[in-house]
């Protein structure tokens, strides 16, 4: 992902401040929103603690598929913890900065989540990104650290996306 390391406690700390927000805002609202539906091969890219895997695999059924990447090897061992607890057999990690490897156009969703801000080179990513996701894909975006003008600026600024449609929660971008 081409982000800083992030250290146990600091790890740590933004997971028990995902989990409060979660409390607050279920996940499953938000995947509902983007369209996300059964059979859908979905990356997580920047899926930190996994806190959208259970209701992604949901979402998805046996049918599909949920890739979820992420630099910080803590946050891949988390959602390994959570694959193995839930007994999520539709839910592979990948341990990555940037690539993938998956097939090109494969996807049929990725969420780029509060990771955006971090990225150091998102040119590349936003490549990769394009080039794994199938045409008629959605890339759904959403970052409190940034306002939705400069969210949309930075996708759209790669002409790979184009602007798809503002919901309540995210920004979804179309090949």
């Amino acid at each position: 992902m081409k982000t800083s390391a992030i250290s146990r406690i600091d790890f740590s700390l933004m997971t028990l401040g995902i989990r409060i927000r979660d409390l607050r805002r279920p996940r499953m609202k938000i995947m509902q929103e983007v369209g996300i539906k059964q059979g859908f091969h979905v990356l997580d890219y920047g899926c930190g603690p996994g806190s959208y895997i259970v209701p992604l695999a949901e979402l998805v059924g046996e049918s599909g598929c949920i890739y979820a990447l992420d630099a910080n090897p803590l946050a891949v061992s988390s959602v390994e913890s959570l694959i193995a607890k839930k007994g999520l057999a539709n839910v592979q990690t990948i341990l990555s900065n940037c690539e993938t490897g998956l097939q090109t156009e494969s996807v049929d969703a990725v969420l780029l989540y509060d990771i955006l801000h971090h990225l150091k080179a998102p040119g590349d990513i936003l490549a990769e990104l394009h080039r794994v996701l199938k045409p008629g894909g959605i890339l759904s975006v959403n970052d409190h650290h940034l306002k939705q003008e400069e969210i949309i600026s930075r996708v759209t600024g790669s002409a790979l996306f184009r602007l798809s449609e503002k919901k309540e929660s995210s920004i979804n971008f179309a090949k």
